[in-house]
């Protein structure tokens, strides 16, 4: 019997596939990562809380900026920022 997990969170899918394209959809996000819309909506409003993403509106889109100098919140992964994050496992 084999387990489905892994080890990034959604959250970290997430900034994953936006830092490779920042005009994504919720649907494409959502689509990507395995969750629901409503779920994505969700973790995208906590990463712009948090400021570790910046939502920009261009006409009836949103587009995506990431900040990469934010440290990782779990206090064993706090030293590394999400740059180092996504220089270890982003887009190619």
């Amino acid at each position: 019997m084999s387990e489905q997990w892994t080890f990034l969170t959604n959250h970290a899918h997430v900034l994953v596939l936006l830092a490779g394209n920042p005009d994504l959809r919720i649907r494409e996000l959502a689509i990507e990562v395995g969750i629901t819309e409503r779920a994505t909506q969700r973790i995208i409003g906590e990463l712009v809380d948090s400021g570790y993403l910046d939502r920009h509106r261009q006409g009836r889109r949103n587009t995506y900026s990431l900040n990469r100098d934010r440290p990782l919140r779990h206090p064993l992964e706090s030293h590394h920022t999400v740059g180092d994050l996504l220089d270890a496992v982003g887009p190619g």
